[in-house]
């Protein structure tokens, strides 16, 4: 199945894109997006502990299932004042 992985602040600087289209197996979750983001980027790797995960514009786990066309966005901590 597609998905589309958009990314944002650090993790966009990090990749040099603001989306990229992933192919992952039946029965993904946002931690195979990750795991499958990670495999291409591998700088990100040290990034997962502070990222929550949101599918088609909700929050959800990282073991959340997706389905074929979602859009994944792993979002990094904000800061600022």
């Amino acid at each position: 199945m597609r998905v589309q992985v958009r990314l944002f602040a650090s993790l966009r600087d990090t990749v040099g894109h603001t989306e990229i289209g992933l192919e992952l197996g039946a029965g993904a979750t946002a931690q195979d997006a990750w795991e499958q983001l990670v495999a291409d980027h591998p700088a990100l790797a040290p990034r997962r502990q502070s990222l929550a995960a949101a599918v088609n514009r909700e929050y959800v786990a990282f073991d959340h299932p997706l389905s074929p066309g979602d859009e994944v966005v792993f979002i990094p901590p904000i800061s600022g004042g």
